[in-house]
């Protein structure tokens, strides 16, 4: 068998994986009720996200929006606020419009087709087979990161996983193993070793179940597939950000874009120009007469392709106007945490003790 082609003794491979999956799998909320609601909202919520960190939003969420009909009926803004502070807001956006599709559509049954499924907004086809697979038992194949990166240690495959047709060559090897019946816990046996044994960096293949199997571990290959193309470093951004205080009353602008954190509420931001004070630009901005109180400090924010470096400044109006620019109202401090506002500005709340 030539290095990368196949796979050795796939069923052996199965009967190892699941049976160290049922003693060693993690005890996560989503795996107590695998039904298709509660898959999917785990699903969308771990894309790019790690596991603890989605877990108490998971708990909420649902206690908030127990069912597709309560998510489908609920305010955009609703959800969004519910969402602050996981990122990548679109894939609240698309759980939303998702959710009305299913209610309009199917009656809030959640479709079992694949072909159903990759219709539905923010549905993938790695989606599409972990809720087959998980929440129906379907054998779909799941190929998230971690399953690209086991199957590509485990038959040595040097071809970048970057690249389509070598995805589709793990996702037909992934297909070919789901064993008749199990096709829920194998997905998720999968995903696990990827999660906590067979890591991106230093590798715990002493522990692995399969590693008699792993033809990179047997060439000393482990450490450097899978193999990926290197991707642009993501471009730094310095701006500054305005606290505009009046009493106990914040300036906030709701980004109506639809674009990186649209439909969302910000702080007033300007790029950092070495020639004009900063409470000149905002003041020009937002056609106020600002003064500056005090420098709150700098954070950033690393979003996929951008870091923002943020300078953040409170600034107080020399008069009282409500005549403000479109997109900008006054919020009372008690009722930020009850509007969709992202992470990057609950930061500056943050270094503000605002909230």
């Amino acid at each position: 068998m030539g290095i990368g082609e196949t796979m050795e003794a796939p069923k052996d491979i199965c009967n190892l994986l699941l049976a160290w999956y049922a003693e060693n799998k993690r005890d996560l909320p989503w795996r107590k009720n695998p039904d298709p609601y509660s898959t999917w909202i785990s699903e969308m919520m771990l894309q790019q996200t790690r596991v603890e960190t989605v877990i108490p939003y998971y708990y909420r969420f649902l206690e908030r929006f127990p069912t597709v009909s309560v998510l489908a009926n609920a305010d955009e803004e609703e959800v969004l606020t519910a969402w602050k502070g996981l990122g990548y807001y679109s894939r609240a956006r698309n759980l939303h419009l998702a959710a009305k599709i299913v209610q309009e559509k199917y009656q809030c049954v959640f479709p079992n087709s694949y072909q159903a499924l990759r219709l539905l907004p923010g549905i993938g086809d790695y989606s599409a087979g972990a809720i087959l697979s998980i929440a129906f038992n379907q054998p779909f194949p799941a190929v998230d990161g971690n399953v690209l990166r086991v199957i590509s240690r485990v038959i040595c495959l040097e071809g970048d996983i970057s690249e389509a047709a070598v995805k589709k060559k793990i996702r037909q090897i992934v297909s070919d193993l789901i064993p008749e019946g199990r096709a829920g816990e194998f997905t998720q046996a999968l995903m696990e070793l990827g999660a906590i044994l067979c890591l991106p960096q230093n590798p715990l293949c002493a522990d692995c179940p399969i590693r008699v199997y792993c033809l990179a571990d047997k060439n000393g290959r482990q450490d450097c597939i899978p193999v990926r193309r290197q991707s642009r470093p993501p471009a730094n951004l310095d701006y500054w950000v305005a606290v505009v205080r009046k009493d106990n009353d914040i300036l906030m602008q709701y980004r109506e874009h639809t674009g990186l954190l649209g439909r969302m509420w910000g702080l007033p931001m300007a790029v950092k120009n070495p020639v004009v004070k900063p409470e000149k630009e905002f003041a020009d901005q937002l056609g106020l007469n600002l003064q500056k109180v005090k420098s709150l400090g700098n954070t950033k924010h690393v979003f996929t392709h951008q870091v923002w470096n943020m300078e953040a400044i409170e600034l107080m109006p020399e008069e009282s106007r409500n005549d403000l620019p479109q997109g900008f109202a006054w919020i009372p401090l008690g009722k930020i945490d009850q509007i969709p506002i992202p992470k990057a500005f609950q930061k500056i709340f943050e270094l503000g003790n605002y909230m």
